[in-house]
Order: structure tokens, then C-alpha cells, then sequence
């Protein structure tokens, strides 16, 4: 699930980033990754920097989910390192364009999308009201459960 904090184990590098195991997914027929240059490119001096925090192939790392891609197996899943990200993942809601709070405690809902005419699905994120906004008003439990689910009582 996006904002979910997972221990991944690094098995490569590439030129953009390390490719790593979830731990505790091992064998669940993922793949995951961390995009190095994109996260920490603008924050860096020099490539040979940014290199420099690769973390080591066999180690074990604090990360924090930020996408998922089921178009196709294998699932494809990006993690994200950013100290600000492991402390609170944010994400443009697929509806309004505003930022959202993915981690515990934040407003998002993840929705998977997915079709009855084959495998595959797609991942969206909302605020909880811009979903509700868009359910028909005529159907005010759908509405009242999308201001509601995964809300402690």
C-alpha cells in the first residue's frame, strides 16, 4: 500500500538507482526499486555523490512505499528513501491536483482500479473528499463510507 513503511534488502545497483527485496516479500513475485537520481539528483553536488549514497548491496534499509504498478506481472513496486518521505509520504491526489498525505494518519485513500476483462489494475490516490464530491449524491452511504473508511472509531 502507498505510505506503508517496509525493510527492503538491496540486491543491486543500476545507473539509476538500486534494485531491491521487500523483506518479508521475498517470494511474493515483485519487483521492487529505488530511484537514486530522482530522489536525491537535486541534492547532490556531483554524480560521483550521489553514487556515494548508494546504499551497499546487502544491506538492510528503512524505506517507504510510493508506487505501485500492477499493469502487468510482475508487480512492479517504487520505494522511496527520502528522509522527509519515511517520516511523512505525501502525493497528488489523481482528482484535484492537491497534495496528500499517503503515510498513517493522513487524509489519502488508495484506490485499485481494476476491469473484470483481464489481469492488471491501477492504483489512484484521493482525498477522501474528492471522492466523496464525485459519488452520485442519491447514494449517500457510498458517500458517507468514503468520508469514513479507515478511520479509528
Amino acid at each position: 500500500m502507498p505510505g506503508q513503511k517496509v525493510r527492503a534488502k538491496v540486491v543491486g545497483h543500476r545507473p539509476w538507482g538500486v534494485v531491491v527485496e521487500i523483506v518479508g516479500y521475498e517470494n511474493a513475485g515483485l519487483s521492487a526499486s529505488i530511484d537514486m537520481i530522482e530522489q536525491f539528483s537535486r541534492t547532490v553536488g556531483s554524480h560521483d555523490e550521489l553514487l556515494a549514497i548508494f546504499p551497499a548491496v546487502g544491506s538492510r534499509i528503512d524505506a517507504v512505499i510510493e508506487q505501485i504498478h500492477r499493469w502487468h506481472p510482475p508487480v512492479s513496486v517504487r520505494l522511496s528513501i527520502r528522509p522527509a518521505d519515511l517520516e511523512s509520504l505525501s502525493w497528488r491526489c489523481d482528482f484535484c491536483g492537491e497534495r496528500i498525505t499517503l503515510s498513517p494518519g493522513g487524509d489519502a485513500l488508495v484506490l485499485d482500479s481494476r476491469s473484470h476483462d483481464g489481469p492488471g489494475s491501477h492504483t489512484i490516490v484521493s482525498h477522501r473528499h474528492c471522492l466523496a464530491e464525485r459519488i452520485r449524491p442519491d447514494s449517500a452511504g457510498e458517500q458517507a463510507r468514503a468520508l469514513n473508511i479507515g478511520k479509528m472509531c
